[in-house]
């Protein structure tokens, strides 16, 4: 098989919505589970709202395959789920699959949101000095630890001409480096949505920048690579419906927004603005995007935040692992 072929067979969506992928029941006839454990994360509102849906339930019922869901805070640790083989598939940002890539797990590169750079931003005190990313160096910034705000930081202080090692990094997961935030602990935090949102509007917070210009910031849907060679099927039909689900987020901002409060715990006006930051948009994974992730890899591996060099085009089906 071809290098064009891996990346372009599954394509389900074409355009800004156009689904490629058919309504219709696949055949399951290759398929060997009969069940699939999906990763995910609060904050992963499109994925959240296919399960309060039971979307994936009603459209496997008939074949007797089940659908089992995990919650996990963020997506250094849902990697480490699929790593270990607690779960099948799962939806990150950009750099836990290169950290996990360099770590040996055995996954693949299923699909991507187009990019959603003002998901994710750098929030100062609103009465900070700090008026550009320059002025960082020699701060305390918060971040959650390889996670995808962990590049957006690093590509920030690179176009800003800061070194790395300039800024004092304090790794903390967002609940934790909010209080810190507030209590003054930090000089910044690094944070994606819907956590910026809300940081934004209900703490003592300043938008210091977002990632326009600076990093593309994809999402991933990854699948462990052993389910996926002998589930294509399956998956196929997993992330065809995550595509219906983008499609009506993009068409009932308020209503998801108003369905996913009691589940993220935040409030309706504040997810709706988030929402809004990310594209809900799929596509197959492509050349392009695989060197993007080695952008990041090459960059990861030169300030040793993982430990060796890794080829990020391997994790993709029909290259061995």
């Amino acid at each position: 098989m071809s290098q064009h072929s891996t990346f372009t067979r599954r394509a389900f969506l074409a355009g800004a919505g156009a689904l490629l992928a058919s309504s219709a029941l696949p055949s399951f006839a290759q398929t060997r589970a009969k069940e699939i454990r999906i990763g995910y994360q609060k904050a992963a509102s499109t994925l959240v709202l296919l399960k309060a849906h039971g979307t994936l339930e009603k459209r496997f019922a008939p074949l007797g395959v089940g659908v089992k869901w995990t919650e996990f805070p963020a997506g250094p640790q849902l990697l480490e789920g699929l790593n270990v083989g607690s779960i099948d598939f799962g939806y990150v940002g950009e750099a836990p699959p290169v950290i996990a890539q360099a770590a040996g797990a055995n996954f693949v590169y299923t699909a991507y949101e187009i990019p959603t750079p003002q998901a994710e931003g750098i929030l100062v005190h609103r009465d900070a000095p700090i008026q550009s990313v320059a002025d960082l160096k020699g701060k305390r910034v918060a971040l959650n630890k390889g996670s995808d705000v962990h590049w957006f930081l690093v590509a920030a202080l690179q176009k800003a001409g800061v070194k790395y090692t300039d800024i004092q990094t304090v790794f903390l997961p967002p609940a934790d480096a909010r209080a810190a935030f507030e209590r003054g602990a930090i000089d910044a935090w690094a944070v994606w949505d819907p956590f910026l949102e809300a940081a934004k509007r209900q703490s003592n917070a300043r938008l210091l920048t977002d990632g326009a210009g600076i990093v593309s910031h994809h999402q991933f849907f990854l699948s462990a690579r052993p389910f996926a060679q002998q589930n294509a099927e399956l998956i196929d039909a997993v992330v065809a419906e995550v595509g219906k689900e983008g499609v009506w987020v993009r068409e009932h901002y308020a209503e998801a927004a108003a369905q996913l409060a009691p589940i993220q715990g935040l409030d309706a006006s504040v997810i709706d603005a988030s929402l809004r930051h990310y594209a809900h948009v799929y596509k197959p994974i492509d050349a392009g995007v695989l060197a993007e992730q080695q952008r990041i890899a090459d960059a990861f591996t030169e300030l040793r935040i993982i430990p060796t060099k890794i080829v990020t085009k391997e994790a993709v089906l029909g290259v061995k692992a």
